[in-house]
């Protein structure tokens, strides 16, 4: 039995796809966000407290947390019992930071990387540790179901979709730095930003929808909708999926979201504001909105 521990949702999502994939038979410790991907995914699943878990599996499959310390309980554990312990990193920033709490590092016997750019980044940033490139089940997943979503039908001229996706900011950096503006900026700041320039996107807009990241209240920027003459969707409850299918662009900072965007074949822009210290996505074909409007004052 492989012991499965998470409790932030990005590298849940990678296990999960995974387990479901391949039939493999798993106990699971989990907390937060990672118990509602898991049942939507492999259904109602047994829980186990962390040491029973160590205790009992064969081997770990472990993700990493931005604030929890689960997953580092977790390596810490299974080195002590001789445990192999294997941690899947998602996104591709602030890998060698997950593992040290408290000021002690706790380190896995293996990381697994779901594409080649996460590999350049992990082997510079984590040289020590063995690597293996393991496909991302998740994208192959998030492929597969968004050719399935039906498409909405949409009137002739009626202008493009862009799906705006938010993160909390403020709260990320009072957690960990202790400062709600460590970046340099917030997110209220950073959809004025976008929602200031959102015309050099499309002559034709025809709705842009705000989403509230999972941890926000979905009316968290209602404020904008009184704010700026646009057709403004704020907290529509669909899912992140039925969202990106029904845009044409997709735009934010530096979420996970965006890369979804990719995936789906849209346009992808990142709306950080000048000055902002948020680490950009790597993939190339993102667009920077402050390119776009420096392009755009030379050409007036």
């Amino acid at each position: 039995m492989i012991g499965v521990v998470g409790h932030d949702a990005g590298a849940m999502e990678i296990i999960s796809s995974h387990i479901r994939r391949q039939g493999l038979d798993c106990g699971f410790c989990l907390e937060g966000a990672a118990v509602n991907v898991v049942a939507r995914k492999l259904g109602t699943v047994p829980l186990l407290p962390l040491e029973a878990l160590v205790e009992q599996c064969e081997w770990l499959l472990c993700g990493t947390s931005f604030l929890s310390d689960l997953e580092w309980r977790a390596i810490g554990l299974a080195r002590r019992a001789g445990k192999r312990c294997v941690v899947v990193l998602d996104h591709w920033v602030n890998y060698r930071q997950r593992f040290t709490r408290h000021g002690q590092w706790h380190w896995p016997d293996e990381v697994w990387v779901g594409d080649e750019t996460a590999a350049r980044i992990a082997q510079e940033d984590l040289p020590d540790l063995k690597q293996t490139l393991v496909p991302n089940a998740y994208f192959m997943d998030i492929q597969d179901e968004i050719k399935a979503i039906p498409m909405p039908p949409r009137a002739p001229g009626a202008g493009l979709n862009i799906l705006y996706v938010c993160e909390p900011l403020r709260d990320d950096g009072v957690a960990l730095y202790g400062d709600e503006r460590y970046w340099g900026y917030t997110e209220e700041e950073a959809l004025t930003y976008f929602l200031s320039h959102v015309r050099l996107l499309a002559d034709e807009i025809n709705r842009i929808v705000v989403r509230p990241h999972p941890q926000e209240p979905l009316g968290k920027y209602d404020w904008a909708a009184t704010q700026f003459d646009l057709p403004l969707i704020c907290g529509e409850k669909k899912t992140l999926l039925e969202q990106i299918a029904a845009c044409d662009i997709v735009a934010g900072c530096a979420t996970m979201a965006m890369v979804v965007g990719l995936l789906a074949g849209k346009r992808v822009v990142s709306c950080i504001p000048p000055g902002g210290k948020t680490v950009p996505l790597p993939q190339r074909e993102i667009e920077d909105m402050l390119r776009l409007i420096l392009v755009s004052q030379t050409q007036h």
